[in-house]
Protein backbone atom coordinates (compact mmCIF):
# COMPACT_ATOMS: atom_id res chain seq x y z
CA UNK A 1 0.00 0.00 0.00
CA UNK A 2 1.60 3.50 -1.27
CA UNK A 3 1.48 6.14 1.08
CA UNK A 4 0.79 9.44 0.63
CA UNK A 5 3.88 11.50 0.97
CA UNK A 6 1.83 14.69 2.23
CA UNK A 7 2.44 15.09 5.95
CA UNK A 8 0.97 17.08 8.60
CA UNK A 9 2.92 18.99 10.62
CA UNK A 10 1.83 19.40 14.47
CA UNK A 11 3.90 22.80 14.90
CA UNK A 12 2.14 24.51 11.58
CA UNK A 13 -1.16 23.82 12.73
CA UNK A 14 -0.99 24.94 16.08
CA UNK A 15 0.81 28.24 14.77
CA UNK A 16 -2.06 28.68 11.94
CA UNK A 17 -4.89 27.96 14.72
CA UNK A 18 -2.97 30.49 17.13
CA UNK A 19 -2.93 33.35 14.41
CA UNK A 20 -6.08 32.86 13.19
CA UNK A 21 -7.23 33.40 17.22
CA UNK A 22 -4.65 36.60 17.50
CA UNK A 23 -6.01 37.77 14.06
CA UNK A 24 -10.02 37.16 15.08
CA UNK A 25 -9.09 39.36 18.39
CA UNK A 26 -7.20 42.20 16.82
CA UNK A 27 -10.62 42.35 14.43
CA UNK A 28 -13.02 42.46 17.39
CA UNK A 29 -11.36 45.25 18.87
CA UNK A 30 -10.80 47.16 16.17
CA UNK A 31 -14.23 47.05 15.43
CA UNK A 32 -15.67 47.99 18.77
CA UNK A 33 -13.18 50.96 18.91
CA UNK A 34 -14.78 52.68 15.64
CA UNK A 35 -13.00 50.82 13.18
CA UNK A 36 -15.38 49.47 10.64
CA UNK A 37 -15.19 47.63 7.10
CA UNK A 38 -12.33 46.43 5.80
CA UNK A 39 -10.00 49.21 8.08
CA UNK A 40 -11.00 46.30 11.00
CA UNK A 41 -9.39 43.66 9.01
CA UNK A 42 -6.53 45.62 8.18
CA UNK A 43 -5.31 46.23 12.20
CA UNK A 44 -4.43 42.61 12.23
CA UNK A 45 -2.63 42.12 8.97
CA UNK A 46 -0.50 45.55 10.19
CA UNK A 47 0.01 44.43 13.87
CA UNK A 48 1.17 40.87 12.58
CA UNK A 49 3.13 41.55 9.64
CA UNK A 50 4.86 44.30 12.20
CA UNK A 51 5.74 41.40 14.42
CA UNK A 52 6.90 39.45 11.73
CA UNK A 53 9.37 42.23 10.62
CA UNK A 54 10.74 43.01 13.70
CA UNK A 55 11.58 39.60 14.35
CA UNK A 56 13.54 38.51 10.91
CA UNK A 57 15.44 41.96 11.85
CA UNK A 58 16.00 40.97 15.08
CA UNK A 59 17.57 37.56 13.11
CA UNK A 60 19.71 39.18 10.94
CA UNK A 61 20.93 41.53 13.13
CA UNK A 62 22.03 39.27 16.13
CA UNK A 63 23.64 36.69 13.31
CA UNK A 64 25.73 39.80 12.01
CA UNK A 65 26.92 40.45 15.53
CA UNK A 66 25.25 44.22 15.54
CA UNK A 67 23.05 46.18 18.09
CA UNK A 68 19.28 44.11 17.52
CA UNK A 69 18.32 47.28 20.21
CA UNK A 70 15.93 49.04 17.57
CA UNK A 71 14.53 45.18 16.24
CA UNK A 72 13.35 44.44 19.90
CA UNK A 73 11.69 47.92 20.50
CA UNK A 74 9.36 47.37 17.61
CA UNK A 75 8.98 43.27 18.22
CA UNK A 76 7.89 43.83 21.46
CA UNK A 77 5.56 47.11 20.64
CA UNK A 78 3.77 44.56 17.93
CA UNK A 79 3.55 41.56 20.65
CA UNK A 80 1.84 43.89 22.78
CA UNK A 81 -0.50 45.23 20.50
CA UNK A 82 -1.33 41.74 19.60
CA UNK A 83 -0.95 40.04 23.39
CA UNK A 84 -3.12 42.90 24.44
CA UNK A 85 -5.93 42.52 22.34
CA UNK A 86 -6.53 39.11 22.64
CA UNK A 87 -6.63 39.65 26.48
CA UNK A 88 -9.16 42.74 26.00
CA UNK A 89 -11.39 40.09 24.10
CA UNK A 90 -11.36 37.35 27.37
CA UNK A 91 -14.26 39.68 28.79
CA UNK A 92 -12.13 42.03 30.85
CA UNK A 93 -13.14 45.01 28.67
CA UNK A 94 -17.00 45.50 27.29
CA UNK A 95 -16.57 45.94 23.84
CA UNK A 96 -20.28 48.02 23.78
CA UNK A 97 -18.36 50.64 25.56
CA UNK A 98 -14.43 50.65 24.67
CA UNK A 99 -13.39 53.58 26.59
CA UNK A 100 -11.59 56.96 24.74
CA UNK A 101 -7.33 55.69 25.32
CA UNK A 102 -8.37 52.79 24.04
CA UNK A 103 -9.78 54.12 20.80
CA UNK A 104 -6.63 56.88 20.52
CA UNK A 105 -4.62 53.75 20.96
CA UNK A 106 -5.96 52.12 17.42
CA UNK A 107 -6.29 55.24 15.72
CA UNK A 108 -3.25 55.81 16.17
CA UNK A 109 -1.54 52.52 15.55
CA UNK A 110 -1.29 52.64 11.24
CA UNK A 111 1.16 56.19 12.03
CA UNK A 112 3.20 53.46 14.41
CA UNK A 113 3.38 50.38 12.30
CA UNK A 114 4.12 52.63 9.32
CA UNK A 115 6.97 54.09 11.41
CA UNK A 116 7.95 50.71 12.70
CA UNK A 117 8.34 49.06 9.37
CA UNK A 118 10.36 52.14 7.77
CA UNK A 119 12.75 52.34 9.91
CA UNK A 120 13.11 48.49 10.34
CA UNK A 121 13.62 48.08 6.26
CA UNK A 122 15.06 50.89 5.41
CA UNK A 123 18.10 51.58 8.41
CA UNK A 124 20.50 49.32 7.44
CA UNK A 125 23.08 47.84 10.17
CA UNK A 126 26.74 48.77 10.22
CA UNK A 127 28.73 47.49 7.03
CA UNK A 128 31.32 46.45 8.57
CA UNK A 129 29.77 44.10 11.00
CA UNK A 130 27.22 42.79 8.01
CA UNK A 131 30.50 42.14 5.65
CA UNK A 132 32.45 40.89 8.80
CA UNK A 133 32.61 36.83 8.89
CA UNK A 134 35.63 34.47 9.35
CA UNK A 135 37.26 35.05 5.69
CA UNK A 136 37.04 38.90 6.40
CA UNK A 137 38.54 39.01 9.90
CA UNK A 138 41.34 40.79 10.65
CA UNK A 139 44.96 38.95 10.09
CA UNK A 140 46.88 38.09 12.69
CA UNK A 141 49.80 40.82 13.14
CA UNK A 142 53.08 39.55 10.83
CA UNK A 143 56.43 39.33 13.23
CA UNK A 144 58.82 41.01 11.45
CA UNK A 145 61.80 38.49 10.54
CA UNK A 146 65.50 39.50 10.81
CA UNK A 147 67.62 37.31 8.11
CA UNK A 148 71.00 36.55 9.68
CA UNK A 149 74.04 36.58 7.79
CA UNK A 150 75.65 32.97 8.73
CA UNK A 151 78.79 33.83 6.62
CA UNK A 152 79.62 36.95 9.04
CA UNK A 153 79.21 35.76 12.29
CA UNK A 154 82.12 32.92 10.92
CA UNK A 155 84.28 35.12 9.12
CA UNK A 156 87.48 35.41 11.26
CA UNK A 157 88.18 38.94 13.10
CA UNK A 158 91.09 40.77 10.97
CA UNK A 159 94.61 40.94 12.62
CA UNK A 160 96.00 43.60 13.97
CA UNK A 161 98.28 45.51 11.95
CA UNK A 162 101.75 44.82 12.95
CA UNK A 163 103.39 47.78 14.90
CA UNK A 164 106.22 49.35 12.99
CA UNK A 165 109.60 50.05 14.78
CA UNK A 166 109.68 54.01 15.81
CA UNK A 167 112.17 55.81 13.69
CA UNK A 168 113.86 58.56 15.30
CA UNK A 169 113.48 61.81 12.92
CA UNK A 170 116.31 63.32 11.57
CA UNK A 171 117.93 65.91 13.61
CA UNK A 172 117.53 69.73 12.14
CA UNK A 173 120.50 71.27 11.41
CA UNK A 174 120.50 74.38 13.47
CA UNK A 175 120.93 77.59 11.64
CA UNK A 176 124.40 79.61 11.12
CA UNK A 177 124.06 81.92 14.24
CA UNK A 178 124.12 85.35 12.94
CA UNK A 179 126.73 87.53 13.19
CA UNK A 180 126.37 90.26 15.88
CA UNK A 181 126.10 93.70 14.43
CA UNK A 182 129.64 95.49 14.03
CA UNK A 183 129.33 99.13 13.98
CA UNK A 184 131.12 100.74 10.67
CA UNK A 185 132.21 104.38 10.82
CA UNK A 186 130.56 106.13 7.86
CA UNK A 187 133.75 107.29 6.78
CA UNK A 188 135.33 104.36 6.16
CA UNK A 189 132.52 103.14 4.46
CA UNK A 190 133.14 106.05 1.97
CA UNK A 191 137.22 104.89 1.77
CA UNK A 192 135.40 101.32 1.07
CA UNK A 193 133.09 102.56 -1.43
CA UNK A 194 136.43 104.29 -3.18
CA UNK A 195 138.78 101.08 -2.87
CA UNK A 196 135.50 99.37 -4.68
CA UNK A 197 135.11 101.53 -7.64
CA UNK A 198 138.76 101.44 -8.28
CA UNK A 199 138.88 98.07 -8.19
CA UNK A 200 136.01 97.68 -10.32
CA UNK A 201 137.33 100.18 -12.62
CA UNK A 202 140.85 98.33 -13.14
CA UNK A 203 139.46 94.63 -13.02
CA UNK A 204 135.99 95.17 -14.62
CA UNK A 205 134.48 92.88 -11.59
CA UNK A 206 133.25 94.01 -7.78
CA UNK A 207 136.02 93.71 -5.21
CA UNK A 208 135.30 90.63 -3.06
CA UNK A 209 135.60 90.42 1.10
CA UNK A 210 138.52 89.22 0.92
CA UNK A 211 140.32 92.06 -1.07
CA UNK A 212 138.35 94.97 0.76
CA UNK A 213 139.43 93.45 4.17
CA UNK A 214 143.28 93.32 2.98
CA UNK A 215 143.06 96.54 1.73
CA UNK A 216 141.54 98.43 4.40
CA UNK A 217 143.38 96.12 7.04
CA UNK A 218 140.11 95.34 9.20
CA UNK A 219 139.12 92.28 10.87
CA UNK A 220 136.84 89.54 9.02
CA UNK A 221 133.43 90.45 10.54
CA UNK A 222 134.17 94.32 9.64
CA UNK A 223 134.87 93.26 6.21
CA UNK A 224 131.49 91.69 5.79
CA UNK A 225 129.64 94.59 7.40
CA UNK A 226 131.15 97.17 4.84
CA UNK A 227 130.67 94.55 2.34
CA UNK A 228 127.25 94.48 3.25
CA UNK A 229 127.08 98.10 2.77
CA UNK A 230 128.45 98.22 -0.32
CA UNK A 231 126.17 95.82 -1.95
Amino acid sequence: MKRSPIRVDAVLVQAVIAGALSFAHLHDLAEAAGQTGWKAWAYPVSVDLLLVAAWRRLRTLRAAGASARSAWTWFTVALAASLGANVATAGLLDLGDVPDWLRILVAGWPALAFLGGTLLVHTPPPAEQLTAGPDTAEPAPVEAVIERDDTAELAPEPLPAPALPAVDPEPVPEPDPIPPAVAVPPALVVHARKLADEHRTRTGSPIDTDTLRARLGVPPVMADAIAAQLA
